[in-house]
């Protein structure tokens, strides 16, 4: 295994451009890894809308598919309105769901 910050590449000589022989996670320049987890970026799709997306996109996807909120109508709670919650809310609705924003701050209502 090689963690994907400050983990021991096993090859850095296979990194073109970044000889490092620790991982860095975002901030690296490359990282070599196996093809099962690697996805292509369309080319339609701007670098800065993708990023977000494979981040906290993915933070958010997966507890709603873990706990069965893919399909239905069902109602989905999001705790903290930040960058995950945002990302959240975002995708509940756009899965179909009634989504209740919950925060402590009446600002972001």
């Amino acid at each position: 295994m090689v963690g994907t910050y400050n983990g021991d590449k096993k090859n850095p000589e296979r990194t073109p451009g970044n000889q490092a022989s620790k991982t860095w996670g975002g901030y690296s320049g490359s990282h070599c890894v196996h093809e099962s987890f690697v996805c292509v970026i369309p080319k339609n799709l701007p670098l800065e809308k993708a990023a977000p997306l494979l981040c906290a996109g993915i933070t958010m996807y997966d507890p709603l598919r873990h706990w069965g909120f893919l399909e239905g109508n069902k109602v989905v709670g999001v705790v903290g309105i930040g960058g995950l919650g945002t990302m959240g809310i975002k995708i509940a609705n756009a899965l179909g769901h009634e989504v209740v924003a919950i925060s402590t701050t009446a600002a972001k209502e």
